[in-house]
């Protein structure tokens, strides 16, 4: 089942390829594409290609790309979700936001949320993440949103730095979460 995530200030609804301008605008746009894409201007159809494959994966384990929204406000402003990294394969949390939206907790609300319902919706033991090494933005987020270094290895030839969070350890620490069918 597709979900809509509520927190004090976002509003957090699976990507669709209704989204697809939107979203191709922000993925191209140097801020977010210089770790996102390690700088790479990605085309249209890259960026409905994922969209496509977060729908895929909300039909199959339910979680994907949720399109950031403030709350009252149709734009949108980030993604956050769930998208599987590396080989073989690993679910792990991403996020990133229009640099209009930066340094205003932001990226930590929506990176929250998904944690939580990560382990309250979705059943998950462990939450994992990774970013560059010199986006240090970023981990400052994991670390924010609750989330532990694990470990730093070269992958791809790229400096990596990874954080957890597993169930025992996590502690919901948003005053309001509220989860609503799509």
């Amino acid at each position: 089942m597709r979900l809509i995530v509520t927190t004090d200030r976002l509003l957090l609804r699976p990507l669709s390829l209704a989204d697809l301008e939107a979203v191709h605008a922000l993925w191209t746009e140097p801020g977010v594409r210089r770790f996102l894409f390690d700088d790479l201007i990605i085309s249209r159809e890259q960026a409905a290609s994922e969209i496509n494959d977060s729908a895929e994966r909300f039909a199959t384990t339910g979680c994907g790309l949720w399109g950031v929204r403030l709350r009252e406000e149709p734009d949108l402003i980030g993604f956050c979700g769930y998208r599987p990294f590396h080989d073989p394969p690993q679910l792990q949390l991403l996020y990133g936001l229009h640099p209009d939206h930066w340094s205003k907790g932001f990226a930590t609300e929506a990176a929250r949320a998904m944690i939580r319902l990560g382990f309250e919706q979705l059943g998950f033991d462990v939450v994992v993440a990774c970013a560059d090494a010199p986006n240090t933005a970023s981990l400052k987020v994991m670390e924010k949103a609750g989330m532990v270094f694990d470990r730093r290895e070269m992958v791809n030839e790229l400096d990596t730095v990874f954080y957890s969070l597993d169930r025992e350890t996590f502690k919901p620490a948003d005053p309001f979460f509220e989860v609503s069918p799509a």
